[in-house]
């Protein structure tokens, strides 16, 4: 199966930065759609921001001109850049990726989260 490994987290500023990583395995890296979600406590599960196979992003309007998702196909790894953070940015983030294989099948996979902590 395909493993997705976070790094990059950790305790900012209100207005700081990180850039989280996201290195997965999988010969067919390149055409996984990719993306990031995050959990705070008390809340549901947000959608943050996914990537296609040809670069195409979305974002949650939450994060929409602070937050910016890329991959680098090459190294089998996805990123996100975080700028402009804010205290309501503190959660859990997961890395996502959803495979196609043959016949059409899809799977879904995670990682096991990365921990930002914006203070206020």
């Amino acid at each position: 199966q395909v493993q997705l490994t976070e790094s990059g987290g950790g305790l900012v500023q209100t207005g700081g930065s990180l850039r989280l990583s996201c290195a997965g395995s999988g010969r067919m890296f390149s055409q996984y759609v990719l993306g990031w979600f995050r959990q705070a406590p008390g809340k549901q599960r947000e959608l943050v921001t996914t990537i296609s196979s040809g670069g195409s992003t979305n974002y949650a309007d939450s994060v929409k001109g602070r937050f910016t998702i890329s991959r680098d196909n090459a190294r089998n790894t996805v990123y996100l850049q975080m700028n402009s953070l804010k205290a309501e940015d503190t959660a859990g983030y997961y890395c996502y990726a959803r495979t196609t294989g043959s016949y059409g099948l899809t799977e879904d996979y995670w990682g096991q989260g990365t921990q930002v902590t914006v203070s206020s």
